[in-house]
């Protein structure tokens, strides 16, 4: 179901709105103010938001720069339409933070067909991580569940760090971060690298996906662990490079050494169409992370069994 929140005055967007998505459904919530747009958005996940006037527009630019100020509803993809707006409302509307400002004689093939890439670069962005600018959880489900579809052969590498929250509580979020995108970049060039068509995602924190052919899985985890390996040490003070180890507490909230960062990468092989669905995957990638990361230093370690 497509959510579509609307404001009008003076015109009938609404109309022009169903013949355009006719084979779709689609669902048309109206609103006035800023508070009963954040209901509905509380209640629905909006795709859209459409704002369309006929007269004096500026009540309406000023609705969207309430909006664009507001943490949650700034995400939500804002279009204006006016049939014959001035030069200062349309620089006005830009100005205030509007995705697109529509004019002119609805043109419903081609209003359509940018509503519709508006709505659906707003669900790509929101699903990258916005530290390393990875693919999230979403595009991640997506692109195991297409390679899946076609009956590819695959391997799933689950890459997380190892105590990376003692690191992070020791060195503070700005550090933590660093290392995280430092990561990131390191499995982005390795893949690359490798393979053109490779995929690397971020799921969150520590925990990065890779996907590449079976036949490249164990030389890109080599190549990931071992430039890891190499960097991370820079990544602390001269001091605590020489002794080796730094003092924190741990989960537990004692006190306990711990040696540099390193890194587990638990793989997962898709061969033969063996698996059916993401879900599958996924929990046999958590079992195999925690093995992976009860090892000492960096490792990778692959599923040789099939699903259970």
């Amino acid at each position: 179901m497509f959510h579509c929140a609307c404001r009008q005055e003076g015109i009938d967007i609404i109309f022009h709105l169903s013949k355009s998505f006719l084979k779709d459904k689609i669902s048309f919530h109206y609103f006035r103010t800023l508070d009963e747009l954040l209901v509905l958005s509380q209640r629905y996940h909006l795709d859209l938001v459409i704002i369309a006037g006929k007269s004096e527009f500026m009540k309406e630019i000023e609705m969207v720069r309430l909006m664009k100020d507001h943490i949650f509803l700034s995400i939500i993809p804002t279009v204006l339409y006016h049939p014959e707006p001035s030069e200062a409302e349309l620089i006005a509307g830009f100005d205030n933070g509007v995705d697109s400002f529509l004019h002119g004689e609805w043109k419903e093939r081609l209003f359509e067909a940018e509503l519709r890439m508006i709505a659906e670069r707003s669900r790509r962005d929101i699903s990258v991580n916005p530290s390393t600018w990875l693919p999230g959880p979403g595009l991640i489900e997506r692109e195991i569940e297409r390679l899946l579809k076609i009956g590819n052969d695959f391997g799933v590498c689950y890459a997380d760090i190892d105590d990376f929250k003692a690191y992070n509580d020791y060195y503070g979020y700005y550090y933590g971060d660093r290392v995280i995108r430092l990561t990131a970049r390191i499995i982005r060039d390795v893949v690359f690298d490798l393979c053109r068509e490779g995929f690397v995602g971020h799921i969150g924190g520590d925990d990065f996906i890779f996907i590449l052919p079976p036949d490249q899985v164990g030389l890109a985890c080599e190549n990931v662990i071992k430039t890891f390996d190499t960097l991370i040490q820079f990544r602390y003070s001269d001091e605590d490079r020489q002794r080796g180890i730094i003092h924190t507490r741990n989960r537990k909230g004692e006190m306990e050494s711990f040696s540099f960062l390193t890194l587990s990468i638990a793989v997962l092989v898709n061969q033969k169409g063996n698996f059916e669905h993401v879900g599958e995957m996924s929990h046999m990638l958590a079992d195999l992370k925690k093995y992976s990361k009860s090892l000492k230093g960096s490792n990778y370690v692959v599923e040789r069994r099939k699903k259970y």
